[in-house]
């Protein structure tokens, strides 16, 4: 019998309280989970960006989540949308991550099969890790060379295309199993597809967003399978944040 969610609410909880709600579970192998903003009726972005959806408690939590995680993966798509910078860690927050054996900052692991991604870029001018680029064998030359005189960990990940077996044993060949996917819809939709994604974190801002926006995931690919809710931590502004897992 599955239990049924634990229903919490975030006003007072400290930093470390609500780390604990996440904590990744006991494994020998990879754990891959996702985290996502939506709006009630189910867009992941508003005017083709997330920030419009987040709120401190999402932010909050975010930052908790990337400090429990080895690493933080994105689609290059979302890089150069959200126009991300390094991971950053608080001092807390590296603690909160030596306390697990984990290194002081999570690198960014970004899956691009063409190596599109600027070396002037802000990933790679404003970090603290190098990045970690996981693109293809047929991806430019002149890109992968760019983007490792930027200071850029490149790996190449089979012909054409990232397979999602390739990707997460490369990311466990660097003892990088707490994996945490920041999106965007097409690589998480892959992940699901292809049935690696263990476990899904959500926030639900309290917003209709009309139009034709991406959903959680993006794929032609039917697949499907069972999740269960561990818990709902809400905050006085309606956000609700649920942790669902893969229904063992």
């Amino acid at each position: 019998m599955i239990e049924p969610p634990r229903i919490v609410s975030a006003d007072g909880m400290t930093d470390d309280e609500i780390a604990a709600l996440y904590e990744y579970p006991s494994m020998s192998g990879p754990w891959v989970r996702a985290n996502y903003v939506v709006s009630v009726d189910g867009a992941v972005t508003t005017n083709g960006s997330s920030t419009g959806l987040t709120s401190p408690l999402d932010q909050r939590v975010l930052k908790l989540l990337r400090d429990l995680a080895d690493v933080v993966l994105v689609g290059a798509a979302t890089i150069r949308i959200e126009d991300y910078i390094g991971v950053r860690t608080s001092e807390a927050g590296r603690k909160r991550r030596m306390d697990r054996g984990l290194t002081p900052v999570p690198p960014l692991a970004v899956v691009t099969a063409r190596a599109d991604i600027d070396p002037a870029s802000r990933l790679l001018t404003n970090t603290v890790v190098p990045p970690i680029i996981l693109t293809t064998t047929t991806a430019s030359s002149t890109a992968k060379h760019n983007l490792e005189a930027a200071g850029a960990q490149v790996i190449e990940l089979g012909e054409g295309r990232i397979e999602t077996t390739a990707l997460v044993d490369a990311l466990t060949g660097l003892g990088m199993t707490r994996i945490l996917c920041e999106g965007g819809p097409t690589l998480t939709g892959q992940l699901v597809a292809d049935h690696a994604l263990d476990e899904l974190c959500v926030t639900t801002a309290p917003i209709m967003v009309c139009g034709n926006g991406y959903r959680i995931t993006n794929t032609d690919k039917h697949s499907s399978f069972a999740m269960h809710c561990k818990h709902i931590l809400f905050d006085d502004n309606g956000f609700q944040l649920a942790r669902w897992a893969r229904a063992m």
